[in-house]
């Protein structure tokens, strides 16, 4: 069978299996199989369904139900595979089976490995988990390009969300969605004193990926709908971090903040490497005793 190509933004046309990032690139899950973390992106994928069913202990913990028969069928293994996946994720600390009796299949508890539970306090890997899936269809154009964060004179905010019923649940959805993917009160834990900010910054991301314009204003050009909502739905928690660290590195009058942050936001993805590349060969070629290089 011949498939077609992808043309422009159509990948986004897919509801997918999110499987935390950390579990590749973090030191600690280097002995897991990659099926082992293919499966735990699925099992990750039913603790949001198991919250809204109300499968929550006595302590308030949710849990999950995964027959073996269940995982063999969506993974296509065999029964010793399926166990032998089950038990590396044990064996790990990523989940918790508990047996109930009497023929019942036992309950699994997924664990939030980015979180303490002795402090609660969340890392930067937290913005691959618990995420939230949005499946809402949508048709639009999409072009895009660079953009310079301090033209903030322009008037062009107003990003018009729908406020009929439809439209009131797509922003919940997508609200819940982001606070998640971008560990919104981790952050504030980690920036107290920019709690506001990151409150506005959440609350500009949400209005403009609900926006039904077919272009948004910023830095004084029109970008088509799609690709800036493409750009803000690949954004994280460190890109956030990098907008703070960039506004308090700012030296110039921000007349419109409302513009700044969202040119922010959008260039963040793609500027953010580059930055700490260039401020790494400076500290080195200073001696860590230069001044930091400004967004």
């Amino acid at each position: 069978m011949s498939y077609d190509y992808f043309y422009e933004e159509q990948s986004e046309q897919f509801a997918f299996y999110r499987i935390p990032k950390s579990l590749f690139t973090d030191e600690r899950f280097r002995g897991i199989s990659t099926a082992a973390k293919v499966l735990y992106g699925l099992l990750l994928d039913r603790v949001s369904l198991s919250a809204k069913n109300q499968w929550v202990d006595p302590e308030g913990r949710v849990y999950i139900y995964y027959t073996l028969d269940s995982i063999m069928s969506d993974l296509m293994c065999a029964n010793e595979k399926a166990t032998k996946m089950l038990k590396e994720l044990e064996r790990y600390g990523l989940i918790e089976r508990k047996t109930q009796g009497l023929g019942k299949p036992a309950r699994i508890y997924v664990k939030n490995f980015v979180r303490s539970r002795k402090t609660g306090v969340q890392s930067h890997e937290n913005r691959e988990s618990g995420l939230t899936e949005i499946v809402i269809q949508e048709s639009r154009k999409s072009n895009g390009n660079n953009t310079d964060i301090n033209k903030t004179n322009i008037n062009d905010t107003n990003l018009i969300s729908s406020t009929d019923e439809k439209g009131i649940e797509e922003r919940s959805i997508y609200r819940k969605y982001f606070m998640n993917s971008l560990s919104i009160e981790a952050l504030k834990e980690r920036n107290p004193c920019d709690a506001e900010i990151i409150d506005e910054m959440l609350e500009l991301i949400v209005d403009t990926v609900c926006s039904k314009r077919k272009t948004v204003g910023i830095a004084g050009e029109q970008r088509p709908f799609e690709i800036v909502k493409s750009r803000f739905m690949k954004l994280n928690s460190e890109h956030l971090e990098f907008v703070l660290q960039g506004m308090s590195d700012n030296t110039t009058l921000v007349r419109n903040m409302k513009q700044y942050l969202l040119a922010a936001l959008y260039n963040a993805p793609l500027t953010i490497n580059s930055y700490y590349k260039s401020l790494v060969n400076h500290n080195l070629s200073t001696g860590g005793k230069g001044k930091e290089i400004a967004l």
